[in-house]
């Protein structure tokens, strides 16, 4: 690699290194708890699903078939090119190599602002499971705001001590969520009436709640690419914790769905809300299981908060290393966690979470699938413009058939954009618009020098004028991944 330059024009080696061999790395099982709780975390969240959809009928159909339209893509996309360029920064790297760095450092800030306003629903999430237990976390109550802040707190200094810790705590921290949907389910079985699973009222429904509800739940499979530089073998564990993720997240979906709807009377469908789950619990099991449930839901809160504040603040650290921001967002802890980027991901939390659960999620959604059209476009780009580079785990059909896999979910994220509110339209605009006014100034003080950054040749951001550097010794290792 050719020499690198400081802001200050001291001259040096090439940029620090993604990942060190001192610092412990993520293996498979991690991996896939990670990405568990990048989409789903269990069946917390999903009963707005049940009561915007007027009933079972809708919500059971698009677990279903959203997964096969929209999910299924995204992952095996995310599993190519996350074995292709297994780096920190993720999906900035894709965009980067098929189109400009700017359009990677657009898809940078549309990813971050996203992502902490889809961390600023945990916290919310967590005191509504709660509130329904003790007033003391109601949305009335002046302890609410204390409770956001200290939640927030404790879990950013977890995230501080170590990817490798919030890795193995996430894996115990899937069997305590998922157990007691477990009970749940094997309790609901003699109560289950099939015929309460076709309830709908169609006329009725929220399709603007509906869609934006089933979006979420069952995206962000993309988010975890960005910290492949801290996992073993990123090229070889990355597509196989992808597709090990994919069932978990629909079993714990499906199952208590399934379990929950046909075991409760369907007159009750208007009632599924956040937090419903618990209620179904006291009606199937009693108190004990309630408690239970909103003890499982606090857990995978924190399971969520912890997965999505590590993939922001890696992604941040990403970008530092290909020089689009400041160098200080790539300075590690002893832990080998970002601290600065972990501080930045956490005050956008904080200023987030004043927000309700549907304002927050109509405005992440909207801005998650801009930048979600923006990686199927890169990766088609880069299947028709790159195509001699050796990918470990390829998509296994041809680049006109990949084409053809991207028409469905791009279309679905063209309808969750267009059922947006005029409020999530300014304010995505806002963010757009923040995106362009940014870059030419990040250029202006590297240029400057005013501000220390890591400079890199332009072969090493992924121009797409030329051949794409090797980001890891995988991708020269001519063997690929075989997932069956």
């Amino acid at each position: 690699m050719s020499s690198a330059e400081t802001a200050e024009g001291t001259p040096h080696s090439s940029p620090p290194p993604a990942t060190s061999p001192r610092r412990p790395k993520l293996t498979l099982l991690p991996l896939i708890a990670l990405i568990f709780f990048d989409v789903s975390g269990g069946p917390f969240g999903v009963e707005d699903s049940v009561g915007s959809g007027g009933g079972p009928l809708l919500s059971l159909l698009g677990f279903l078939i959203f997964p096969l339209l929209w999910s299924l893509p995204e992952a095996l996309i995310t599993a190519e090119l996350s074995a292709l360029f297994p780096s920190n920064g993720g999906y900035v790297v894709w965009i980067s190599s098929a189109f400009s760095p700017f359009w990677g450092f657009q898809q940078g800030i549309w990813k971050f602002v996203s992502g902490a306003m889809d961390n600023a629903l945990y916290p919310v999430l967590f005191l509504d499971y709660l509130k329904r237990s003790l007033p003391f976390f109601s949305d009335s109550s002046p302890g609410r705001p204390l409770a956001l802040f200290t939640l927030t707190a404790a879990l950013t200094f977890l995230n501080y001590r170590g990817l490798h810790i919030v890795g193995f705590s996430a894996i115990a921290l899937t069997f305590f969520s998922l157990s007691p949907f477990i009970v749940l389910s094997v309790l609901a079985i003699p109560r289950i009436r099939p015929y309460r699973w076709l309830s709908a009222d169609i006329r009725g429904a929220d399709w603007r709640g509906y869609f934006n509800s089933m979006f979420w739940n069952l995206n962000y499979w993309d988010k975890a690419s960005a910290l492949a530089g801290e996992v073993e073998e990123p090229s070889r564990t990355f597509p196989r914790a992808i597709f090990g993720a994919v069932g978990l997240v629909m079993a714990s979906y499906l199952i208590p769905l399934l379990a929950g709807t046909g075991a409760i009377d369907g007159s009750k469908s208007g009632e599924w809300s956040d937090g419903y789950f618990a209620q179904v619990g006291l009606e199937i099991g009693g108190e004990w299981l309630r408690w239970w449930i909103q003890a499982a839901a606090a857990m995978s809160n924190m399971g969520l908060f912890e997965a999505e504040m590590s993939s922001d603040s890696f992604q941040l650290l990403g970008m530092s290393e290909m020089g689009m921001i400041p160098e200080i967002f790539s300075k590690r802890s002893k832990y080998g966690t970002p601290t600065v980027s972990i501080l930045c991901s956490a005050t956008g939390v904080l200023l987030l979470s004043w927000m309700s659960f549907q304002q927050i999620l109509e405005f992440l959604n909207f801005l998650y699938a801009l930048g979600m059209l923006l990686e199927f476009a890169a990766f088609i780009k880069l299947r028709v413009s790159k195509p001699h580079l050796h990918r470990p785990y390829k998509v296994p059909v041809g680049t006109f058939w990949a084409t053809v896999m991207c028409f469905p979910p791009a279309f679905l994220l063209l309808l969750v954009m267009c059922l947006a509110s005029f409020r999530t339209f300014a304010v995505s605009g806002a963010v757009f618009l923040l995106g362009i006014i940014l870059h030419p100034i990040m250029q202006f003080l590297k240029d400057k020098k005013w501000v220390k950054f890591v400079i890199l040749p332009p072969e090493n951001l992924g121009n797409c004028n030329a051949d794409l550097p090797v980001l890891d010794g995988d991708i020269a290792d001519e063997s690929s991944v075989s997932l069956l």
